[in-house]
């Protein structure tokens, strides 16, 4: 341990010097308009192309807060699929250390989280860097693709221990947030893509490790149930996944962080993220206040969401109330249950935060806790994800969970990073996963729990 924590340090110190280098400087201009996210092939459709696909390739620099860095990158558009079932294409970038052995392939899921596709990290490699940038709606401020820069302090760690790099958009390009399968597809494509472009240094028989903390585990989390099933040729090369902060079930999300002041507004950015997913609109559910607030929320990251208080019966006219009178909605979140999803077959380091007080959530008069919930770290729900941790001992997957009581998500970040990272290089290093399963907390029992439709409701 001792002599993994060395070389940890070691290759954050290194390589931190070469990213942190700028070798030109200024601004880089804006890839709004950058036709690399464009499919074109001669009329051939996208439907002709196997997932995973290479449909079109580039090299650059990585730039670190809009100013290109030593760093090289590989970018790759790609086909994938929508949570629809429709065919995709989608970007990942890829990133290696000259002159460093391939020790296999990390992959990276940001918690970029936003309803903007301009805030994806590719347009973070390439360059597109938006402090006060206006978004098309008008009203917020598109600061997302400064939160997957922040982010990427993790990377160097990995890179400097000779492992290529995947960072996949994994919401898609029309940025379809909180779709969780959509993001699982979307990174196990990447990962197809990448094993077939030789730029990147990944082999076709690479060793593969997940990583990803709330919007990212979400990505890792689905990417490591949909494996087997969808993608068993990266399935069979999966080494372990590392997460944090979460997401299993929506629905009691969204019951859990009602009236929060600090993350009410992100029932407003999953709304309209699930909508856009699924194909179905709001319009005539919606209170005035409602539609005014899904819009301003429309095309908003992570860092612009602040609505104190929001619930879902404030956007909803009064019949529609009970989230469960909105049938399509109903549909949909049972589709993003982690609960009901496959069960991962590669190792898994889970971590959970469960003092959501510090992030205002419990804290609004007449919010709760809610019945049934238990503790959070204000959006996620600590009971739930332990109860997510038993199910997958129970199938025999080999699970270390770690729940950190004093922090909120956004503090727990600080733990989960050192921990995930070391964990990781263990898997990837063909060391056998340590297991807890014995001294996980006992969950909710209604975690994984189904929404029905309100009675007379189809």
């Amino acid at each position: 341990m001792r002599n993994s924590v060395r070389a940890l340090v070691s290759a954050v110190l290194i390589c931190a010097s070469v990213a942190l280098t700028p070798a030109v400087s200024g601004w880089a201009r804006p890839a709004v308009h950058d036709g690399f996210y464009s499919f074109t092939d001669g009329g051939r459709s996208l439907a002709s192309f196997a997932p995973g696909d290479v449909l079109r390739t580039r090299e650059l620099p990585y730039h670190l807060a809009g100013v290109a860095t030593p760093l090289h990158a590989v970018q790759i558009l790609y086909r994938s699929t929508s949570a629809t079932g429709t065919p995709t294409a989608n970007v990942t970038s890829v990133l290696s250390m000259p002159g460093k052995r391939n020790a296999g392939v990390v992959s990276y899921q940001s918690a970029y989280d936003s309803l903007n596709p301009e805030d994806s990290p590719s347009r973070a490699v390439a360059g597109d860097f938006s402090l006060f940038g206006r978004t098309p709606v008008g009203r917020n401020i598109a600061v997302g693709n400064v939160f997957s820069n922040a982010e990427n302090a993790i990377l160097p760690a990995v890179l400097g221990l000779g492992y290529v790099v995947n960072i996949p958009d994994t919401e898609g390009q029309r940025a379809d947030f909180a779709a969780g399968p959509e993001y699982g597809m979307n990174t196990l494509d990447s990962l197809r893509a990448v094993s077939q472009v030789a730029a990147t240094g990944a082999g076709a028989d690479s060793r593969i490790g997940l990583v990803g903390y709330s919007g990212g585990a979400i990505a890792s989390n689905w990417a490591a149930s949909l494996a087997p099933g969808y993608a068993p040729d990266i399935n069979r090369r999966l080494a372990g996944v590392a997460e944090g902060g979460v997401l299993v079930n929506p629905a009691r999300n969204l019951r859990y962080v009602s009236g929060s002041l600090g993350w009410g507004g992100v029932i407003g950015m999953a709304v309209n993220g699930v909508a856009r997913a699924y194909g179905f609109g709001l319009d005539k559910y919606t209170s005035s206040y409602g539609k005014q607030v899904l819009r301003q929320l429309s095309d908003a990251s992570i860092l612009n969401f602040f609505y104190p208080g929001l619930t879902w019966a404030r956007l909803m006219r009064p019949q529609y109330a009970d989230p469960n009178t909105v049938p399509e909605y109903v549909d949909a979140v049972n589709k993003l249950n982690m609960g009901t999803a496959p069960v991962p077959t590669a190792p898994m380091f889970i971590a959970q935060a469960a003092n959501g007080i510090l992030e205002g959530t419990g804290i609004t008069p007449g919010t709760g806790p809610v019945r049934g919930i238990g503790p959070g770290d204000g959006v996620m729900i600590a009971g739930d994800v332990e109860a997510l941790a038993h199910r997958y001992c129970g199938a025999g997957t080999r699970v270390q969970y770690h729940q950190y009581g004093p922090l909120s998500h956004t503090l727990g970040t600080d733990i989960w990073g050192p921990e995930a990272a070391l964990w990781l290089i263990g898997r990837m290093r063909g060391e056998l996963a340590p297991t807890n399963c014995r001294d996980i907390g006992a969950g909710n029992s209604d975690a994984f729990a189904v929404q029905r439709h309100a009675p007379g409701v189809r």
